[in-house]
């Protein structure tokens, strides 16, 4: 809900996009949890070692979770869940303050 709801932002939708990268066991079940659950994120492929590489660099323990991060790949929280269950849309704007960005989006 807070994915769409960025995106359905009147001007202009926000700089937002969610990568989905799996705990599952296959490719198959990934695409099927995708569909369910998702729709249109995006996401990397499931026998992509980078997704690997990424886990470990977030400190991925534990799904799901969210790590908001800028597009330099800097951490702005491994919150994010928290954050919008806390603060609903409102948290992004802070995201965005907190990626140094907030001056060019309007």
């Amino acid at each position: 809900d807070f994915y769409t709801g960025l995106l359905e932002e009147p001007h202009p939708p926000a700089p937002f996009e969610i990568v989905f990268i799996s705990s599952d066991h296959s490719a198959e079940e990934m695409v099927g949890y995708m569909h369910a659950m998702h729709g249109d994120w995006l996401a990397l492929p499931f026998h992509d070692p980078y997704r690997h590489d990424l886990k470990k660099k977030y400190n991925i323990t534990a799904i799901p979770k969210l790590v908001i991060v800028k597009q330099t790949g800097e951490v702005i929280t491994d919150k994010g869940r928290k954050q919008i269950r806390d603060k609903g849309l409102s948290c992004f704007r802070n995201w965005l303050e907190s990626a140094d960005i907030f001056q060019n989006f309007s």
